[in-house]
């Protein structure tokens, strides 16, 4: 049969694959099996005696495998983890599992007291709608930053990087924040705890403004990203127990009793 498309048997052992067989069981095209073969993504094929490769199982599995990593860790750590995974021990395999798992668990915690800190804020500044300014609301530099848990250079690098302006009191050139400030300060906050980069972090507050709910809207949306993500790594978890377990065949516990 042609080695390309149809289902191959070597002497009667496991089922070998042409490259069309593989891509339609994988969803990819015959050149994207090709490439990621050459990338180290999928072990390398056997060649029959007139140069086809001869795939199996263990293709399409780590095919699917890398096709869900993509989505729940993006291409490039996909990439690297298939690599390893065929490549390492069953336990070292089944940690670096874990720790995908547990990285998008950590995700979801800061994402989750982001949104809890963002809603507390938008609370309070309804709260104080109509209200006119308090001097005495106003924080130094120490205070806003054991308010928020960060350090004095952490202020002074965000109002560095365009994402915090603070009132200056003019005679001793000290750094002084009204409520205004106070309030981008903890939006900044939140959205540095969420994850975000300080340059998306510059773009969304020069976008938003103070508008607390909207920002709010953008953690939620990258929640439900998250939640689109650890499915993906939970559809993986098949495959990659298959891909694991062949290129790394242990026996089976007995049962003693």
């Amino acid at each position: 049969m042609d080695a390309h498309g149809d289902l191959l048997r070597d002497g009667g052992s496991e089922a070998t694959l042409g490259t069309l067989e593989v891509a339609r069981r994988s969803g990819y095209s015959v050149q994207q099996v090709r490439d990621l073969e050459r990338l180290g993504v999928i072990p390398a094929a056997p060649r029959s005696g007139n140069g086809y490769r001869n795939y199996t199982q263990v293709h399409v599995s780590a095919l699917r495998a890398y096709r869900a990593l993509a989505v729940a860790a993006g291409p490039v750590l996909a990439r690297r983890l298939l690599r390893e995974l065929t490549t390492s021990t069953v336990a070292d395999a089944a940690a670096t599992i874990s720790a995908l798992h547990a990285r998008l668990d950590r995700e979801r915690g800061e994402l989750l007291a982001a949104s809890a800190a963002l809603r507390a804020i938008a609370a309070e500044a309804a709260a104080g709608l109509g209200r006119a300014p308090d001097p005495a609301d106003a924080m130094s530099i120490t205070e806003l930053a054991r308010a928020l848990g960060v350090r004095t250079s952490t202020l002074r690098h965000w109002e560095h990087e365009g994402l915090l302006r603070p009132d200056r009191v003019a005679s001793l050139r000290v750094r002084n924040y009204d409520l205004r400030a106070i309030r981008t300060a903890r939006i900044v906050a939140a959205l540095r705890g969420a994850g975000y980069g300080i340059g998306a972090v510059r773009d969304l507050v020069a976008r938003l403004g103070h508008d607390v709910v909207v920002t709010s809207g953008i953690v939620d949306a990258r929640l439900e990203q998250l939640g689109t993500r650890t499915v993906a790594l939970l559809r993986a978890g098949a495959d990659l127990a298959d891909l694991i377990t062949t290129t790394h065949p242990t026996p089976l516990p007995t049962n003693s009793t």
